[in-house]
């Protein structure tokens, strides 16, 4: 999902901004395709701002929007990258599990979609 359009048509993925954090990304995970195995979370910033210009970014996982977080961290070692992974959802089993990454790219984000698969036109 992207920030002009923060939700997909089914609503499966919703990206939210007025909400107690700055932004949230609800994810149904009981709505995604069957073959659904792993959903990437990540963020970008346009222009010349970094992410070592932004500072810490807080990424948690709730079983719900108003439920109290089951993992929590801080990303907080980035310098020169506009482009960053945050976390991914993956399905090991018939478990989902979360994972958090941090790791960040100096291209933006439509080169980090293009490495995932995702047509993006300049």
């Amino acid at each position: 999902m992207f920030y002009g359009a923060p939700e997909n048509p089914g609503g499966t993925v919703r990206l939210l901004t007025d909400g107690p954090a700055e932004q949230t990304i609800v994810l149904d995970l009981a709505s995604l395709p069957p073959a659904s195995q792993k959903v990437v979370v990540a963020a970008a910033i346009d222009g010349d701002v970094t992410f070592g210009d932004v500072g810490a970014v807080q990424v948690a996982a709730a079983p719900g929007e108003s439920a109290p977080a089951l993992a929590r961290t801080t990303l907080d070692a980035a310098t020169s990258e506009r482009a960053l992974l945050l976390a991914e959802i993956y399905l090991r089993g018939s478990v989902w599990r979360f994972r958090a990454i941090g790791q960040g790219y100096d291209h933006g984000l439509a080169d980090l979609a293009r490495g995932y698969g995702v047509d993006i036109s300049d």
